[in-house]
């Protein structure tokens, strides 16, 4: 299974008319089905789904750096909408042990909050389901993770644990086991967009997602 460029993709799904650009209940037979990558404003792991022939759209508070489909908003807007999988990548702020030294000067609701947020995505009515996070409180307040994944295991020779929890997808295969165990993100320099590098998707990890639960998924294609 080959991967092309996104933008050689051709949209052929019959949509709702939104000014921001809202999925609709409509799909196109032409299409392997319909992927929704909640929280993702960079726009990598929508392209490689896209790129394989998947009505694939975005969703996040911030537009996104790459063209293609994308809802600029609350994912919980669009979560009812009939998709086929969900890739969720929810804000890690509150969650993250990385950032347990600063949980103390701050109001319990907003890791509350964010943790019902998980639950919510982890429970969508969506038949396959991957939620991505670091370390994190979810281990222990929702439930242990099926897999924790490394940069290193997919071409990129650095090191981030990032965990995924599972339901109907099996755990990802490395692709590419690479040298280098740069702790490149945690060194990165304080900056306004420091968050926004320290949670973007590496292209090897979004291939991944993309090759393989294509693959699981669509065992016929």
């Amino acid at each position: 299974m080959s991967h092309e460029p996104a933008e050689n993709f051709m949209e052929t799904t019959t949509k709702k008319s939104h000014e921001n650009g809202q999925p609709g209940s409509l799909r196109s037979g032409d299409l392997l089905g319909r992927v929704l990558v909640a929280c993702e404003y960079s726009g990598a792991v929508r392209a490689a789904f896209a790129a394989l022939g998947w009505d694939a759209w975005s969703c996040d508070l911030l537009p996104s750096e790459k063209p293609g489909q994308h809802y600029v908003g609350d994912v919980r807007d669009i979560l009812g909408d009939g998709w086929d999988l969900l890739i969720a990548h929810p804000p890690c702020t509150h969650l993250a042990v990385s950032g347990a030294r600063w949980w103390a000067s701050k109001p319990p609701s907003l890791q509350a909050d964010a943790l019902d947020f998980v639950r919510l995505l982890l429970n969508a009515p969506v038949p396959h389901i991957a939620l991505e996070n670091p370390v994190s409180v979810i281990s222990s307040r929702v439930r242990k993770p099926d897999q924790v994944i490394q940069p290193w295991q997919f071409g990129h020779g650095e090191v981030k644990a990032t965990c995924l929890w599972l339901k109907n997808l099996p755990k990802l295969t490395p692709t590419n086991i690479v040298s280098g165990r740069e702790a490149r993100v945690h060194r990165m320099p304080p900056g306004p967009d420091r968050w926004k590098e320290r949670s973007r998707t590496l292209q090897g990890i979004a291939l991944a997602f993309a090759d393989q639960w294509t693959r699981a998924t669509r065992p016929n294609v």
